[in-house]
C-alpha cells in the first residue's frame, strides 16, 4: 500500500514537474515574443528535439564550429619578441620577429607571441606564418593601435600556411547503410578490422554520373560551352569516436546525405589516414591593416587582408580592415574569426563580385563580424566544402549577400546575421562562373534579417530559413526563363523563433554554460535577439 502511494506521489510529483516546466518554457516563450520552429524546438525537460524529413535527415548540431572544436576559450599567449615601428618598410623586421619566435621550444602547444607595438608598419610584402604555436600580435585595432599599412604591390598582408599531406593507410572499406541521413553521427561499414577508437578516417563520397544527373547538373551550357559542375570525389574527415559491431561514431555530426541509389557504384568508402605537416595553435590579433581604396574588376590583382590555410586549431580576432579586396580566406579546421570588421571605401566593378569571407574549410566560425560595402559577396564558399561552417551574429551593410558559392557546399548555417540592404542565397547558381551549379546543401538561415531571401531546394537535400525577416524571392536557373527552382523550406517566416540562437542553444546542450561564456556569452543569449528584429 506504501509502495503504491510512493507511485502515485511521484507520478504526480512528475507531472507537477513537467507541467512546471512547460509554463516556464511558455513563459519564457511570451516574454522574448519568439515563436517555436517546427524543426528545432525544446521538449518540457530543455532538451532540443528535431524534426526529420521523412528520408531520416535533420538540421545537424552545428555546434562544433570553432576554435577547439566550438565552446573552448582562445588563449592568450605570453609574449617572446616586442616590435617597434620603423621608417621606411618594416616587412623585414616584423617577418625576422615571427620567424625567430617560429624556432622557439613548443611549450603546450605554443612557442609564444609577437607583440607589434603601437604605429604604422609599412609593409611592402606579406607577413608569413610556417610554425604551430606561434601568434602575432598588435596593440590594438583603433586608430592608435597597431596599423598594418599595406604598400607596394598587391599582396596579402598576413599568410599562415601548412603544407600537410594525408597518407590512407589502410584498405576502403564501404558504407553498408543504403542510406546515410545528413545530421547522422554514425554509420554501418562491411568491415571494421582495419580501425580502431580515436583514428582518424576519411569518408569518400564518389561524384557519381547518375548523382550529377540526380541533381540536374549534368546538361550545363554557357555560351554553347558545356559546363562542368563536380567531378573525382568528395572527402571529408573525422575521428572515430566508437565502434558498435560494424557501426562506427564519428567525433561530430555528417553535414550531407549518403544515398547509395546515386552513389553506387563504385559507393561511399572509408580509409583510415594519417597527416603530416598540419599546424596548429596559431593566431592574429588585435591590430588594423589599411590598403589603399582599390576599384577595377575582381580579375585585377588587388591587397588581400589574411589567408589561413590548412591549418587546425587557429584564429583571428579584434582585426579591422580597410579596402582590401578578397579580404579574408580561410581553409582549414576548427577556427574561429572574431569580431573582425571590414570597411570598403570604394566599390569593384562589374557583374562578377569578390568575397570578402570566404569559408572552405570545416568547423569554421564567423563570430560577430561585420562588413560595409557594396557590390560584393560579404560570404561565400569554394567548392565541395563539407562544413560545418557558422556565421554568428553578423552584421553587412551595403548591397551585397550571403551566399554559398559553388560546386556543393554542405553544413551550413547563418544565426542571427542582419543583411538589411542585401540578401541571403541557397541556390542552384546554374552555368554562373564555370558552372557552379548547386552551391549549398543542408543549409539554415536561422533568425536572421535581410532584405531578400533566396531559397532553393536540391534534389535529395533540404536548405531551411527559420525565424527569418524578409522579401521571400522566386527565381528560375540562371539564363533561364521557366520555371522556377523548387523553393526550400520556410519556417515562421516573419516572426523570430526560439531559441535565439541555434548555434549558442546546441554550443549550451552539449558542454555547457561555461562553453558559451567561452565565447564570449551567456543563457541569456539563448531567449534575447541581438539585433532589432
Amino acid at each position: 500500500m506504501f509502495r503504491k502511494s510512493f507511485q502515485i506521489l511521484f507520478i504526480s510529483a512528475l507531472m507537477g514537474f513537467i507541467s512546471v516546466q512547460s509554463k516556464a518554457q511558455e513563459q519564457i516563450l511570451n516574454k522574448s515574443n519568439l515563436a517555436e520552429s517546427q524543426w528545432v524546438l525544446f521538449t518540457p525537460d530543455e532538451k532540443l528535439s528535431y524534426q526529420k524529413l521523412p528520408s531520416g535527415d535533420k538540421i545537424m548540431d552545428f555546434s562544433y564550429a570553432g576554435y577547439g572544436g566550438g565552446g573552448v576559450r582562445i588563449p592568450m599567449v605570453p609574449v617572446k619578441i616586442t616590435v617597434g615601428p620603423i621608417a621606411g618598410d618594416n616587412s623585414d623586421a616584423i617577418q625576422n620577429a615571427i620567424d625567430k619566435v617560429s624556432e622557439m621550444k613548443l611549450v603546450d602547444g605554443f612557442r609564444g607571441a609577437i607583440l607589434l607595438k603601437p604605429g604604422t608598419y609599412n609593409c611592402s610584402r606579406e607577413l608569413l606564418i610556417r610554425a604551430s604555436g606561434v601568434v602575432l600580435r598588435g596593440s590594438g585595432s583603433g586608430a592608435d593601435g597597431t596599423i598594418l599599412n599595406m604598400t607596394g604591390n598587391p599582396h596579402t598582408c598576413v599568410v599562415v600556411r601548412a603544407i600537410s599531406e594525408s597518407k590512407v593507410i589502410s584498405k576502403p572499406v564501404l558504407f553498408s547503410d543504403a542510406y546515410v541521413p545528413s545530421g547522422a553521427d554514425s554509420f554501418g561499414v562491411t568491415d571494421v578490422s582495419g580501425v580502431a577508437v580515436g583514428d582518424t578516417i576519411q569518408i569518400i563520397r564518389p561524384v557519381t554520373e547518375n548523382w550529377v544527373h540526380f541533381m540536374g547538373m549534368g546538361n550545363l551550357v554557357r555560351d554553347g560551352k558545356e559546363q562542368t559542375w563536380i567531378t573525382g570525389e568528395i572527402t571529408t574527415e573525422r575521428i572515430i569516436r566508437a565502434i558498435s559491431g560494424n557501426r562506427i561514431s564519428v567525433d561530430f555530426p555528417l553535414t550531407d546525405s549518403f544515398d547509395s541509389k546515386y552513389l553506387n557504384p563504385p559507393g561511399t568508402s572509408v580509409v583510415k589516414i594519417t597527416t603530416s605537416g598540419e599546424l596548429s595553435q596559431i593566431g592574429i590579433e588585435n591590430f588594423r591593416i589599411v590598403s589603399p581604396g582599390q576599384s577595377g574588376t575582381i580579375n585585377e590583382r588587388h591587397h588581400k587582408a589574411f589567408t589561413i590555410g590548412r591549418i587546425v586549431d587557429g584564429w583571428a580576432r579584434n582585426i579591422e580592415i580597410f579596402n582590401t579586396v578578397n579580404s579574408i580566406s580561410v581553409v582549414g579546421k576548427r577556427i574561429t574569426i572574431d569580431r573582425v570588421n571590414i570597411v570598403h571605401a570604394v566599390s569593384t566593378i562589374g557583374a562578377a563580385k569578390p568575397a570578402d569571407l570566404n569559408g572552405s574549410g570545416s568547423q569554421l566560425l564567423f563570430n560577430r563580424c561585420s562588413i560595409t560595402g557594396d557590390n560584393l559577396f560579404y560570404f561565400a564558399t569554394g567548392a565541395k566544402v563539407t562544413g560545418p561552417v557558422v556565421l554568428l551574429n553578423c552584421t553587412f551593410k551595403g548591397i551585397g549577400w550571403i551566399q554559398p558559392h559553388q560546386r556543393w557546399a554542405t553544413g551550413f548555417l547563418a544565426d542571427g546575421c542582419q543583411v538589411p540592404d542585401g540578401g541571403i542565397d541557397f541556390m542552384n547558381r546554374g552555368e554562373y562562373g564555370s558552372g557552379h551549379g548547386w552551391a549549398i546543401g543542408w543549409a539554415v538561415a536561422w533568425n536572421c534579417k535581410a532584405k531578400s531571401f533566396l531559397n532553393q531546394q536540391p534534389p535529395g537535400a533540404a536548405n531551411w530559413v527559420i525565424g527569418c525577416k524578409g522579401e521571400k524571392t522566386l527565381k528560375t536557373m540562371p539564363f533561364d526563363k521557366e520555371p522556377f527552382v523548387p523553393e526550400g523550406i520556410y519556417d515562421s517566416h516573419g516572426k523570430a523563433v526560439f531559441p535565439a540562437s541555434l548555434y549558442l542553444s546546441q554550443l549550451n546542450e552539449r558542454l555547457g554554460e561555461n562553453a558559451l561564456n567561452n565565447i564570449g556569452y551567456g543563457l541569456s543569449d539563448l531567449s534575447e535577439i541581438l539585433y532589432e528584429y
